[in-house]
């Protein structure tokens, strides 16, 4: 493993442990050489965390669309910035750059980009490891919404297993670092069970 996506807010939120949390990511990121590859924004925690890499002498590699550039404030201090046309090209991009997926705290945004590697996941499409990095509990509706999706019957317990979450980063490298894809294939079972 040698990059991680990370998808964030490009705010802050509304308690300074989540810029607390990102500052102590990125530092977990540089002490484990890994690099981080993010939406290339210089707000929010997406600021924070690549200014964190960037000051601990790691690398930093930004993806951002040419509409976002002025909206985010495109980071112009990072080992490198690629602008692309569109969210399709970033997302492609960030995936085909990155070993493993961490959502942070974030909105809408972060969350859209999240279930798409999530959802490759699930489809094979890749194998790498898919996590969230749950901040003082951000995570856990949506941790139990997901388990209630596998209680109605709509997502396998081997897919829900995919995804890996941790509140320490630390720890949270370390799971992703021992991540093991499920051997099942999704298609490989009656059409009507998921």
């Amino acid at each position: 493993m040698k990059s991680v996506c990370v998808y964030c807010g490009s705010a802050n939120g509304a308690k300074p442990l989540y810029a607390d949390a990102a500052r102590a990511f990125g530092r977990a990121l540089v002490q484990a050489d890994l690099a981080l590859v993010y939406g290339g924004g210089k707000v929010g925690l997406m600021g924070v965390i690549a200014d964190t890499v960037m000051a601990e002498g790691g690398r930093a590699i930004g993806v951002i669309p040419e509409l976002l550039v002025n909206k985010e404030v495109g980071h112009d201090g990072l080992t490198e910035l690629h602008v692309v046309p569109d969210m399709h090209h970033r997302k492609k991009m960030m995936a085909d750059l990155s070993d493993a997926f961490v959502a942070m705290p974030g909105g809408v945004g972060t969350l859209e980009e999240f279930f798409e590697v999530y959802t490759w996941a699930q489809l094979g499409y890749h194998q790498k490891p898919v996590a969230l990095l749950n901040i003082d509990s951000f995570y856990d509706p949506l941790i139990s919404l997901l388990q209630h999706t596998v209680e109605e019957g709509f997502m396998r317990q081997t897919y829900f297993d995919i995804l890996q979450v941790e509140a320490d980063p630390v720890e949270l490298i370390g799971k992703l670092q021992r991540y093991q894809p499920p051997t099942s294939d999704k298609w490989a079972i009656k059409r009507d069970a998921v």
